[in-house]
């Protein structure tokens, strides 16, 4: 499925500078499909076929967005977007001799926009992420889904979690998983010569053969679901190591404490290969749990102490990194899973200046904090409000990793590298569709929100919104607006055929009813 180059796109050192921010934009097209082949330049097809026309292999990368939509004539993507983005925008880029980078991704659960200090939270105190931001970029609009396992499909699998079948929660002993068939990014990177460890929270299927091992990482310790589950007759989640449950239920104010225990021991180890960590916690997520150390040290009641030991946890990773000479050469990249549960009270997290939370399709729900590093390869210091998405660290990482995509994967993430590079460059999507439970409730393109027949909308079902202006959502623009909510409108519309045309199942577990 994959292939790997003579080396790595590594982009090169780039100057530390004051702060930037970046503006959305246009992509190359509508369902345009992240492709990487080698060779020479490939045509693109108007439709979900792509035949790559390639009389040589050079060891060069060609990066090329394809239009994936099945069935549907050109005259009408060409109507609907302009003739000009239909064409495929494609670079050549000859290889880095620079070895690959390692890939820690640390992932929060109902961690909202407004718990970090850097995006604006006055009452906790995270300065270990408050640095990485510093020494890295800060996305402003960077987008997971409205609730749990969908996230982690969409992490998993660069697509929304509607076209692999993982549109709603999973719950314990559920009948469906996430279909082996589907190739991860953990099994991209394992190709591609990695060591892979997933700590903590993976909420994928909780069936011996739905477990991390069996979708490309070489080890696993942590639960199969939320901590707010069990498995019949138990009051809490089992503890994992590889596919067997240690303890049941797990002591959940140790759990953030032992994963990163867990994650340092993984970074220290001695290697040839380059790694890829998956540091997945069960914290912020309902019942809370903080450890001995950290229980009142905040001063602002218990979910204020487990935001400061996840900082700490954070704080750890980093400095591993840097005692085993890895810093240098290693991407790091911290997000969330969802917004914050309000209907939690005290126990929940802030959505900052976004309306609502977890579990809906308003920005609170979906919009969360994402921060990465890469030293030599990211700015430091740099803002990007470029709509950027979860599906998106797929293609990103393989990019990093020096791989190219088989020619028939289906993936709705985009590399990010070019925002890496040029703090100027625009979103590469060209709009953003809101999921919930297979339902699609919203889109964005620019700086405008539609969201889809909902009660609150005017006569005709439409609440537009301008995401710039009115970051809360609280006016609705439709009627002065009729032309682009039609755009949009029609922009859902392909999108939904697209999605129709090419979904995939879920894994069924055998001898388990649906859940």
């Amino acid at each position: 499925m994959f292939l790997a180059l003579a080396g790595p796109k590594l982009p090169g050192r780039v100057p530390a500078s004051g702060r930037v921010r970046h503006g959305f934009g246009g992509g190359a097209g509508l369902t345009f499909v992240r492709r990487e082949i080698l060779g020479r330049r490939t045509e693109p097809s108007p439709l979900h076929g792509v035949t790559a026309r390639s009389t040589s292999f050079e060891a060069m990368r060609l990066s090329c967005f394809f239009v994936r939509v099945r069935q549907l004539p050109l005259a009408r993507i060409a109507g609907l977007l302009g003739a000009a983005q239909v064409a495929a925008s494609c670079s050549r880029e000859p290889p880095s001799s620079s070895p690959p980078p390692n890939i820690v991704l640390i992932l929060t659960d109902d961690q909202g926009y407004g718990d970090l200090g850097c995006y604006g939270a006055e009452n906790l105190s995270t300065p270990h992420l408050d640095r990485l931001a510093s020494e890295g970029i800060r996305f402003t609009s960077f987008y997971a889904a409205a609730s749990c396992s969908p996230a982690r499909a969409a992490l998993m699998t660069g697509c929304y979690a509607e076209r692999v079948g993982m549109p709603v929660v999973l719950l314990p002993e559920s009948g469906t998983a996430l279909n082996p068939s589907e190739v991860t990014v953990a099994e991209a990177l394992q190709k591609l010569g990695y060591e892979t460890a997933c700590v903590g929270k993976w909420h994928l299927g909780d069936a011996r053969s739905s477990l991390p091992l069996s979708h490309g990482f070489d080890e696993y310790f942590g639960i199969p679901f939320s901590n707010d589950m069990a498995r019949p007759g138990q009051s809490g989640p089992p503890l994992f190591e590889s596919r067997e449950a240690i303890e049941e239920p797990v002591a959940m104010n140790e759990l953030t404490r032992r994963y990163t225990e867990r994650a340092v021991e993984f970074v220290g180890r001695r290697r040839e290969r380059p790694f890829f960590l998956f540091l997945s916690h069960a914290m912020p997520h309902v019942p809370l749990g903080v450890s001995e150390a950290f229980d009142g040290v905040s001063g602002q009641g218990l979910y204020a102490d487990v935001i400061q030991e996840l900082d700490w946890s954070v704080g750890e990773i980093l400095g591993a990194l840097k005692s085993a000479g890895l810093e240098e050469s290693t991407l790091v990249v911290f997000a969330s899973d969802n917004g914050p549960w309000l209907e939690e009270g005290s126990a929940a997290g802030s959505a900052g200046p976004f309306r609502n939370g977890k579990g809906s399709t308003w920005e609170g729900g979906v919009r969360v904090p994402c921060i990465m590093r890469w030293p030599g390869a990211i700015p430091a210091s740099v803002d990007s409000d470029a709509v950027v998405t979860i599906m998106d660290l797929y293609p990103t990482f393989v990019e990093a990793a020096g791989g190219v995509f088989d020619a028939q994967q289906v993936v709705d993430g985009r590399s990010l590298h070019r925002l890496f590079q040029d703090p100027n460059a625009p979103s590469p999507h060209e709009a953003f569709f809101y999921l919930r439970a297979g339902r699609l409730e919203a889109v964005r393109q620019g700086e405008h929100k539609l969201h889809l027949q909902r009660q609150r909308g005017d006569e005709s079902g439409a609440y537009l919104v301008n995401l710039t202006k009115d970051p809360g959502e609280k006016r609705n623009l439709a009627s002065r607006l009729p032309e682009r909510v039609q755009e949009l409108r029609q922009l859902a519309k392909v999108f939904q055929a697209d999605l129709k045309a090419t979904t995939r199942r879920p894994a069924q577990v055998q001898g388990r009813r649906k859940r």
